[in-house]
This record gives C-alpha cells, sequence and structure tokens, in this order.
C-alpha cells in the first residue's frame, strides 16, 4: 500500500542547506496501522506531506498504491489522492458555505462517483452526526466539525488514510472520541492509517510506530510487545 525507500527532504535556508528528512524508509500494507511520532520540528508533517503526494522528495522514493509518484505528474499525483487517499486534518479544513452534508460529498462529486448524498448521509450517521447534516461548520462544535473531517476523508472508500495530529485542537474527552472513530473506521473499511500523533495511548493502539527524531527514524517499533514499551 505504501512503499518509502531513502526518502530526502531538504531545503535551502539563506546560505544552509537544511535537510528535514533523511533516508527514510519503511513500507506498510493493506489495513496496517502506523502512528508517526516524535518532538515537534522531527519531520513528522513532511513526512506524511510527502507520502500522500502532497510535495517532491529530494531523492528517494514514495510508491502510493501501487504507484511510484516520482514517474506521476501533478495531474496523476492529484488523481491518484482523489482515488485512494484520504485526509484528515488538526484544523479541520471544512468549506465554510457548505453544510456538514455538503463538506461530506464534495470529494465523491468532483471524483465523479455516483450517490453522493445517501453515501454521505451514511457515514454522518456512522460518526453520529446525521442530525447536523444541515448545520454549517460555525453552528457545530470543534469535535463535532472534525467527525465531519472523519466522514469526507471515507466518502471515496481511501485505501489509505493519513490524519495529521487529528486531535491535536479537541479536548481530552472529543480527542478519544475521535481516535475511537478513526480506528473503527479502520476495522469496518479496512483503510490503512498513517497518523502523526503525540498521544502515546493512541500510538499504542496502531500496528506500528514510527519514532522521528532530527528527520531520521530513531526507533521503528514493529510489534505489540515493542509497541506496548514506547514512553
Amino acid at each position: 500500500m505504501l512503499d518509502v525507500v531513502e526518502l530526502t527532504k531538504t531545503y535551502q535556508s539563506g546560505s544552509r542547506l537544511l535537510t528535514v528528512l533523511d533516508n527514510i524508509t519503511f513500507s506498510l500494507g493493506t489495513g496496517d496501522l502506523c502512528a508517526i511520532v516524535g518532538p515537534s520540528g522531527s519531520g513528522k508533517t513532511t513526512l506524511l506531506g510527502l507520502c500522500a503526494g502532497l510535495d517532491s522528495p529530494t531523492s528517494g522514493i514514495v510508491k502510493l498504491a501501487g504507484k511510484n509518484l516520482n514517474d506521476c505528474s501533478e495531474g496523476k499525483r492529484a488523481a491518484i489522492r482523489r482515488s485512494s487517499v484520504g485526509f484528515v486534518f488538526q484544523t479541520f479544513k471544512l468549506i465554510p458555505t457548505l453544510t456538514a452534508l455538503q463538506n461530506v460529498m464534495v470529494p465523491l462529486e468532483l471524483s465523479g462517483g455516483g450517490s453522493a448524498r445517501k453515501r454521505a448521509m451514511e457515514l454522518l450517521d456512522e460518526v453520529g452526526l446525521k442530525g447536523r447534516a444541515h448545520h454549517y461548520p460555525v453552528q457545530m462544535s470543534g469535535g463535532e466539525q472534525q467527525r465531519v473531517g472523519l466522514a469526507r476523508a471515507f466518502i471515496n472508500r481511501p485505501a489509505i488514510l493519513f490524519a495529521d495530529e487529528p486531535t491535536g485542537n479537541l479536548d481530552t474527552a472529543t480527542g478519544n472520541r475521535i481516535e475511537e472513530l478513526l480506528l473503527e473506521l479502520n476495522r469496518t473499511a479496512g483503510t490503512a492509517l498513517v497518523v502523526v500523533t503525540h498521544d502515546l495511548k493512541f500510538a499504542q493502539s496502531c500496528h506500528r510506530i514510527l519514532e522521528l527524531n532530527a528527520g531520521r527514524v530513531a526507533r521503528d517499533y514493529q510489534t505489540a510487545e515493542e509497541v506496548r514499551t514506547v514512553a
């Protein structure tokens, strides 16, 4: 589902060359759950963006859903994202002029899929928001907006979902509910999940944890026993 080989990302910062990611290699299969943890500035969000094809590496390879993103034009990468990828953001990123239902429908309508309204209502029901379908984002709490974002992320039945600190702007109780929904949707839909998180309890619910430090993989926890030792 996702193959990352010797991935490196550098930026020019004045006269200095800044290495944000340095030689990252890992693979994930269908339905895998992987948490990416590490201190601020360790490259977590950059790695997520490269894996999702939102940016291009300085060197190395990302294969997403069997496609080498290095060989794809931006248009082709966008098509792969529409067909195979879901996103959940820390800041929700809902369209303020659309209702919850309309926000969830957007990705499926853009990809030309049918029955967008029916599928969107089913997903809103799954995340407990069927009764809020016709409310606008400003009329919903942060937790409700994030649940709309989850429903939107799953409407195209993505093979893999990338989540960047999906509970970072939420209180503990609401964040726990969002984490439960992510895991539940993974179980029911078989979607692989790659999540950047500071919540170690949530990370330990995943099959695998990649710990980054200064742009490198400091530790790769790949067994249940190893995952439980993360502190």
